[in-house]
């Protein structure tokens, strides 16, 4: 079993010590932080995104893809996320001096989409997270909330499964919440044709 070291430590260091397989690992502020093996419907869940949205990028021809492990490193922090789905704009690789030795991507021309299936620790992805996309200035970040663990103020009282799609305007994300039957709204696939509950049932048997 691989020891994470006591001490804070650099994103240079993460690199150099992350496991190639096991247990997955994030850098928050120089602090590694093991991640929770994900239940099965969050599994459920990004494996039904890891379907759809690829076929969008497809049909529409985009220079997009979806790569399986990319670490995302915000500027000047000791920081790097594994996002649950990640969408590549391959055209801006050329810009990303950290991509074919390390597969991490510092630049939001890189990162038309980034999507967080929540699991118990929904604060990285409602607080944490959203503050460094939003500090790299991706476009559109969606939480998805489909057992409903955010706190209230992210997804009402009571609490009910939601999904929270975030679009940079002027620098800061403004919110679009959609529950229950509502239909997605993505500024990066406008065609596309999912409900909210399409998504949370993506397990359902």
């Amino acid at each position: 079993m691989t020891q994470a070291p006591p001490k804070l430590i650099t994103f240079e260091e993460f690199i150099d010590w992350l496991p190639e397989s096991g247990v997955r690992y994030e850098l928050h502020n120089g602090n590694i932080i093991e991640m929770a093996q994900p239940v099965g419907e969050h599994e459920e869940v990004t494996g039904f995104l890891g379907i759809e949205i690829p076929f969008e990028i497809k049909r529409l021809g985009l220079p997009y893809s979806i790569p399986n492990k990319v670490i995302v490193k915000p500027p000047q922090k000791d920081t790097g996320y594994f996002p649950d789905i990640l969408v590549l704009n391959r055209a801006n690789l050329i810009n990303e001096p950290l991509w074919k030795k390390e597969s991490t991507l510092t630049s939001a021309a890189s990162i038309p989409l980034i999507i967080e299936v929540v699991s118990t620790n929904w604060r990285d992805d409602y607080h944490f997270k959203y503050a460094d996309y939003e500090e790299i200035g991706i476009p559109e970040y969606w939480i998805i909330d489909y057992a409903a663990l955010g706190g209230r103020n992210f997804i009402g009282n009571p609490k009910q499964p939601t999904i929270s799609v975030c679009n940079l305007v002027d620098g800061e994300y403004r919110i679009t919440k959609f529950q229950n039957d509502e239909q997605i709204v993505s500024q990066t696939f406008p065609d596309l044709q999912l409900t909210a509950n399409q998504i949370f049932q993506a397990g359902a048997v």
